[in-house]
């Protein structure tokens, strides 16, 4: 596996955990509820993440929890373009979350670095948006789609299942003409899986690493296999999300993508200075 991620205008050393914040900019996330729709929000919120020491920022124009509704490609373009050009010169990557091809042209256009696509670019003309730009992608497993993918997820190997999608999608990417450093995979924790199975495959990371040879974004922050587990609503679960983090970071994820920067950022720098030293 590379030992570096090219992403748009950076390239990034994978030898640490990238810290992912996420800035929502919908009205009905599951975590935060519409809180910076307002793209004046979103944008303060994009810098107090900045300067909690985020790598990477990610940007979402339609929500993808479960029961979510889908948006139109106008719209979504609407609520992410002008986030997008407004940080493009904070000195910070930016990836936007989309899967529709003529949104990952709009953003890319304006400035982004990465396409994070929850539908692994499937869907029409979405690997042709990427394939010859510069950015970082990351493709995600899913079963179903967003409205209905947890309604009866069912898998024969839910890990050899995640592992062939992953594979194939990667091998499209790749035969289309986006070089492999370009490339992160997403195993999509709570995307079409149940609590035992979103355990499974976080037990088994290292292996599902192996298997792909790819390197791994992993999003477990605030989910439902944590509040399974903790039993509290979603505001309320960092400290079970830092420690699933910490699980996927110990198991080789490169990319944690997260709401809670700051603490993340803290309990990664002292796994770092235990595994590493002063």
């Amino acid at each position: 596996m590379h030992d570096s991620f090219l992403c748009g205008r950076f390239e990034f050393d994978l030898k640490r955990p990238l810290v992912m914040g996420i800035v929502n900019v919908t009205p009905d996330s599951f975590s935060d509820g519409g809180l910076f729709f307002d793209a004046d929000a979103a944008i303060a919120h994009a810098r107090e993440l900045i300067a909690q020491g985020a790598d990477i920022l990610d940007l979402g124009g339609e929500s993808t929890r479960p029961g979510a509704l889908a948006v139109s490609a106008e719209d979504e373009t609407a609520r992410l373009l002008p986030v997008v050009e407004a940080l493009r010169t904070d000195g910070i990557a930016l990836s936007v979350d989309t899967s529709k091809a003529v949104v990952m042209r709009a953003v890319l256009d304006a400035g982004a670095d990465m396409i994070n696509d929850v539908y692994a670019f499937r869907q029409p003309e979405a690997v042709a948006a990427v394939a010859h730009r510069s950015c970082g992608v990351c493709a995600m497993h899913m079963q179903g789609e967003p409205r209905t993918m947890q309604e009866a997820p069912a898998y024969d190997d839910v890990m050899d299942d995640v592992v062939d999608f992953l594979n194939e999608r990667a091998q499209c990417l790749q035969a289309a003409g986006v070089s492999r450093r370009r490339v992160m995979l997403d195993p999509g924790f709570g995307f079409g899986k149940t609590v035992a199975q979103n355990y499974q495959l976080l037990r088994q990371l290292r292996t599902l690493i192996h298997r792909t040879g790819f390197p791994i974004l992993t999003g477990l922050s605030r989910k439902s296999m944590i509040g399974a587990i903790v039993n509290r609503p979603a505001p309320e679960r960092l400290a079970g999300s830092l420690s699933a983090m910490l699980a996927c970071v110990m198991h080789g994820s490169s990319i944690v993508r997260v709401h809670d920067v700051a603490a993340t950022v803290d309990a990664v720098r002292v796994w770092q200075t235990l595994e590493q030293g002063m």
